[in-house]
């Protein structure tokens, strides 16, 4: 059973930042595009950003220029830097793993990543 496993959610007010991170199998980490979801409280889940094994990054509109994507191949961990944070980005934020589908291309598609995370709260207060 493959596990992806988030960190560094928590609370935080308006204007700061959080990290996440999302620790992978090395086999799932060099292999397949990945990517964060969130799901706001009362709200569908929603795509955040994706990294495809390319290297081809993606951003919803409503975080584009506020958060960044990256992963560091030798600890096999996925992060997403969100700064300036708004209320509106509250949510259970969840990593997510594709091995057959191109990242990039999965929400245009509209497939489900095979692999998730359990989630991590990220609370935004005023």
């Amino acid at each position: 059973q493959v596990q992806l496993v988030e960190s560094g959610g928590g609370s935080v007010q308006a204007g700061g930042s959080l990290k996440l991170s999302c620790v992978a199998p090395k086999h799932i980490f060099s292999s397949c595009g990945m990517g964060w979801y969130r799901q706001p409280p009362g709200k569908e889940r929603e795509l955040v950003s994706t990294i495809s094994v390319d290297g081809t990054t993606t951003y919803s509109d409503s975080v584009k220029g506020r958060f960044a994507i990256s992963q560091d191949n030798v600890k096999n961990t996925l992060y997403l830097q969100m700064n300036t944070l708004k209320t509106e980005d509250t949510a259970v934020y969840y990593c997510a793993a594709e091995c057959v589908v191109r990242m990039a291309d999965i929400q245009a598609l509209g497939i489900d990543p095979r692999y998730w995370g359990q989630g991590t709260q990220v609370t935004v207060s005023s």
